[in-house]
């Protein structure tokens, strides 16, 4: 079973160009390049999810700050 796909994603030039440079730049594929790129929009897609789920259970804690953060811990470690 193979472990990768190919695709086929159609870039603005000036975004390919880019893309091309930083991967000449770099010594690295243009695929390794892009695939970077995917991941850290992906984790950084499911980091603000989670910020945002979490957002709404900590308002219903009446956590509005970092203060309101370190007092909940210090009162849960007593």
């Amino acid at each position: 079973m193979p472990t990768t796909k190919t695709l086929t994603v159609s870039l603005p030039l000036q975004l390919a160009r880019a893309a091309e440079r930083t991967a000449r730049e770099e010594r690295r594929s243009k695929s390794d390049v892009l695939r970077e790129a995917l991941r850290f929009y992906l984790e950084d897609r499911r980091w603000k999810q989670l910020q945002h789920k979490t957002a709404a259970r900590a308002q219903a804690l009446g956590i509005r700050t970092e203060d309101d953060v370190e007092q909940l811990v210090h009162d849960l470690r007593k």
